[in-house]
């Protein structure tokens, strides 16, 4: 109880000092005598008494015990907070290795549990999220690759295959304008990467070519439609008897087409091209080889457009 009235006493005693201090309002001045009174009552104690007296008066005691909360306050920011220990980190790269292991596999699901893991024991490390951010990717789950390296550029802000990887799932997306930004990023970071001066070009392309000129795949058909030995060619197989033959067996239905009109006005249902397809095949491949003697400079032209559509995540291994 002793310390229970030394400690009112200081309470008691800093409320004199306040109504002393001239700087209350009347009304403050009146609530502050009455906590006084209560308090003496309460305690049964009063100013007089000064064997309850201590040292410090209450502003010093509170003042010193501030700032040696702020002193510790400084010392635990400095430290990570939950910061794993060396066994946990070298448990992580076990999860990392295992997680990379499954990625020359193929296993990509497996992947993200084990880079998920590692995750879970050190969330402060960029290349995990990176590497799960390349398996989401190879999942088809680009919106979750994207989350993945931007937390990767968050820890740290000049992993360059945090960005490459990052342009690759936005390009996935249809995002290319975006893409472009981080693959010349990654660039910037790794001048070198031949991977990532593909993509980039790839993304530019794709940039140009999304436009109502752009036919199925990114194939730039304004580009073909001028060419006039693209045309010259298609003029001559359209002059073809045998590719006479197969349009006109196509718009007759003969090869499973299109059915003509019914009895009564009622419109009759196509027949199925599985059921008849079968002399479209050797047509189509004759087609094919006729294109490619014809022109194959153009046919190569049209093969490497295809191609270049697809970014690449390159052969590179996983960290």
């Amino acid at each position: 109880m002793t310390d229970n009235k030394r400690l009112a006493f200081s309470i008691i005693q800093f409320l004199h000092d306040q109504l002393q201090s001239g700087t209350l309002s009347s009304d403050a001045q009146e609530s502050l005598e009455v906590a006084v009174q209560c308090l003496e009552t309460a305690f049964d104690v009063s100013t007089d008494d000064q064997s309850l007296a201590v040292p410090m008066t209450l502003p010093e005691i509170f003042t010193a015990a501030t700032a040696k909360y702020a002193a510790q306050s400084q010392v635990n920011n400095n430290s990570t907070p939950n910061s794993p220990t060396e066994e946990q980190k070298a448990e992580a790269e076990r999860l990392k290795s295992d997680g990379n292991d499954q990625m020359k596999v193929e296993n990509f699901a497996a992947a993200v549990e084990f880079y998920s893991k590692a995750i879970a024991i050190n969330p402060q490390n960029a290349v995990y999220y990176c590497n799960r951010a390349a398996a989401y990717s190879k999942l088809g789950n680009y919106a979750g690759a994207v989350q993945d390296c931007e937390r990767a550029i968050s820890i740290d802000p000049n992993y360059s295959k945090a960005y490459g990887r990052m342009g690759l799932a936005l390009a996935s997306l249809n995002k290319h304008t975006e893409a472009v930004s981080y693959y010349k990023k990654a660039l910037e970071l790794d001048p070198d990467n031949d991977t990532y001066k593909t993509n980039l070009k790839i993304a530019e392309e794709k940039m140009d070519t999304s436009s109502p000129t752009a036919g199925l795949g990114g194939v730039d058909l304004a580009g073909l439609l001028s060419n006039p030995g693209f045309m010259n060619m298609a003029s001559s197989l359209m002059n073809n008897p045998q590719v006479q033959q197969l349009m006109s067996g196509m718009m007759s239905g003969a090869y499973g087409g299109l059915g003509g009109g019914g009895a009564g006005g009622e419109e009759v249902q196509p027949r199925l091209l599985g059921l008849h397809q079968e002399p479209l095949v050797p047509q189509g491949q004759q087609f094919a080889q006729q294109m490619q003697q014809q022109n194959p400079e153009l046919i190569e032209q049209l093969r490497s457009q295809m191609r270049n559509q697809t970014p690449s995540s390159g052969n590179e291994e996983q960290p």
